[in-house]
Parts: structure tokens; sequence; C-alpha cells
């Protein structure tokens, strides 16, 4: 049975022996409550003015987004979890900026053009795409011997 509480679904232990509950359902879930936790336990650090947008982005880039994406040199990247993920990273990002002033002095919130620009689009998924890589590269160095290596092949 699955109880919907916001964006968290809750499984319980009948759900999990159900053949629709599948390893990736698990990555998805882990990686959404990890996400959750690493931004709400520092957003009165992101809306404070005292704080400047390097300093906010900086801990952004050191430990809410490596928390994020733990493990994900093993995540399938299907365009489900890209989405999420992509979702996650700009509502910390426009959180980050904050609006822009308009014409006629009205207010808006930032495209996601302009926050792959202001950030140089280094965006969420390329680093998982570069962890991706620097993982193949440590199985590559590793001894044709190795358990990880054996598998990998």
């Amino acid at each position: 049975m699955q109880k919907s509480r916001g964006n968290l679904k809750i499984l319980d232990a009948r759900s999990m022996t159900r053949s629709k509950f599948h390893i990736e359902d698990s990555k998805i879930l882990v990686a959404s409550v990890q996400n959750l936790f690493a931004f709400y336990a520092n957003k009165t650090l992101f809306k404070s003015s005292l704080v400047s947008r390097k300093s906010k982005l900086k801990l952004y880039w050191s430990v809410i987004r490596p928390i994020s994406v733990y493990g994900c040199e093993t995540w399938v990247l299907k365009e489900s979890i890209i989405q999420k993920l992509s979702v996650f990273e700009r509502k910390i990002l426009r959180k980050i900026f904050g609006p822009t002033e308009g014409a006629k002095g009205i207010w808006r919130i930032k495209t996601n053009k302009e926050l792959d620009e202001l950030i140089k689009y280094r965006n969420i998924i390329n680093y998982v795409k570069t962890q991706r890589l620097s993982w193949f590269g440590q199985i590559n160095k590793m001894p044709e011997t190795s358990t990880v290596k054996r598998i990998h092949k």
C-alpha cells in the first residue's frame, strides 16, 4: 500500500514485496528524501539577505548537490529522474538569485535559460554525467581480478 504525503510516497512492507516496486523506484525515493533534508536543513541560509550569493552557491555546490546525487554513478538516467533533479536545482537557484526586475518595475522569476547562464551551464545533470565518467575511469584503472571490474564487464 502506498500513502502519499506531498511529493513523498511512503511504502510499507507489503508494497515492497510486490513486483511493481523496483530498485530504480527505491533510488528515486532515497534521492527525493535526501534532497528534501539537504535543502530544508539550510533553507534559512538561502533566504537570508546577510549571506552573499557567492556563499549560497558554494553551499549548494559543496553540500546540497553532493548529498542529492550520492551514488549517482550507478543511476540509470531516465527522463523522469532528469526532470526531478532539474526542477529541484532550479528551485534552489531561484532562491539564491531571486527575482528579476523587468520593464516598468514589475518583478518576475528568472527563466531556466537565465539560470543556466548564471551558473555557466554547470547544472546538476552535467555533474551527474561527470561523476559517472569519473567512476568509469576508476573501474578501468582497477586490476582485472577486482570484483567490481568483473561485474562491470
